[in-house]
């Protein structure tokens, strides 16, 4: 099957949809509003990843085989421990391809908002200090830098293996509205 545009048709109603695309490229916005516009469950996987202090959760990938067992959700397309499994068992893929210079731009104004708010994510965990973008190599923002262009080889290998799953590429936010208010029916 080939990509699909914004304006392009699905061939049916999604169940089990995934949502691709780099850190900063809006992924948990973008899923919470395809989950709601569907009628269907938004499991965050950030929520079920990270534990106190940063730590990876033990029951990580047992949470997401019960969930994904499920006949409808939506989610993020992340985590190398479930992103096969997780391809396996949606029925959309919509990517989320903005340029470099958008999910910066992102990431950066969600960094410093959260780190001045001292905004709790999960389990209690916040944002490092803004300094540390400076000493951290897995930093969020240099993690979104370095990983921009990782989500495109992903979906080409995800498309070799899954011909039949229909693929939405969103490169704009307009593309995204056009979409969630046509395409996605």
């Amino acid at each position: 099957m080939p990509l699909l545009g914004p304006g392009d048709p699905l061939p049916r109603t999604p169940r089990r949809v995934l949502v691709a695309g780099t850190s900063g490229a809006g992924k948990t916005t973008v899923a919470r509003q395809i989950a709601a516009r569907l009628g269907i469950p938004y499991v965050e996987l950030d929520a079920l990843f990270h534990g106190p202090n940063w730590t990876p959760r033990p029951s990580f990938e047992a949470d997401v085989h019960r969930f994904t067992a499920g006949p409808a959700w939506v989610t993020e397309w992340q985590y190398a421990a479930v992103r096969g499994h997780l391809a396996d068992r949606g029925d959309l893929l919509v990517w989320l391809d903005p340029p470099r210079a958008r999910v910066m731009r992102q990431v950066v104004c969600r960094t410093v908002l959260r780190r001045v708010r001292r905004e709790r994510l999960w389990n209690g965990n916040m944002e490092s200090p803004l300094r540390t973008i400076l000493t951290d190599p897995e930093h969020i923002v240099r993690w979104a830098w370095s990983t921009h262009g990782r989500t495109a080889e992903r979906v080409t290998e995800l498309l070799a293996l899954r011909p039949d799953l229909p693929v939405v590429r969103l490169r704009t936010r307009r593309d995204i509205d056009r979409w969630l208010c046509g395409g996605l029916s």
